[in-house]
């Protein structure tokens, strides 16, 4: 990782100051995430409190994660030009302005950056906080850029702010976990048109290595990728 600027060290002090305290952590497979180059990191979404605890995780494995930012939220007052200085990236959605996101993405990965894709879009519907079945943003990212995608599973984030029923829970020392695995191998894509099918199934593969690692998590056998009936909102 380079050399960390006054700004970057100041929102490290920040965060940590507030999640040693308040976390125990059992984390595993930093190893994998590669120390240099541009990389994907692909976790499940539990909670809105979910890019805290992975940023901590990122960054004890020597890497600065770029998380994805609502691009209204970069349009905020002071915070907007904060967590643009710090490198994070902002997304269109549902606009013509959307293709400008990916362009965003894979200028950040071919720079050499860590960007941090929940490939679910939004923090899982299904009933037993299992992986859904993902969009196929980080499938395409891989097929454009080449760069490896890492998996990770995430468990506890949930016990500090549960996004079903909005309860809040602060309490020191709140059970963190985890993993991140070996790089999905998704050579059997390389060099495919990025066609619908292609990308679904790439995105399945990458989910199902994330799925696998909560399962080893939670100890407990895993369903099939969960989606939404059809007209649920996910």
């Amino acid at each position: 990782m380079k050399r960390l600027g006054p700004l970057r060290r100041f929102v490290v002090i920040l965060v940590k100051s507030v999640l040693v305290p308040m976390t125990k952590r059992t984390w595993t497979g930093q190893e994998y995430i590669p120390r240099t180059g541009g990389v994907i990191l692909a976790p499940n979404h539990l909670s809105h409190a979910d890019p805290l605890v992975m940023a901590h995780f990122v960054y004890d494995a020597h890497r600065w994660p770029r998380f994805l930012g609502k691009a209204s939220v970069f349009k905020v007052p002071v915070i907007g030009k904060l967590i643009l200085r710090v490198q994070q990236i902002p997304v269109e959605r549902g606009t013509v302005d959307a293709a400008k996101s990916l362009d965003a993405l894979t200028a950040a990965i071919k720079d050499g950056g860590a960007v941090i894709i929940y490939a679910e879009g939004t923090t899982t519907r299904e009933p037993d906080l299992w992986p859904m079945r993902g969009k196929t943003g980080a499938a395409r990212l891989a097929l454009t850029t080449g760069a490896p995608v890492i998996p990770i599973a995430q468990w506890g984030a949930q016990q500090f702010y549960d996004t079903r029923t909005k309860k809040v829970r602060v309490r020191p020392r709140t059970p963190i976990t985890i993993a991140a695995g070996p790089p999905v191998d998704l050579s059997r894509w390389a060099g495919s048109e990025p066609t619908r099918a292609t990308l679904d199934e790439m995105t399945d593969e990458i989910m199902l290595r994330v799925r696998d690692l909560l399962a080893d998590i939670r100890g407990e056998t895993p369903p099939p990728l969960w989606a939404p009936a059809k007209g649920e909102k996910a």
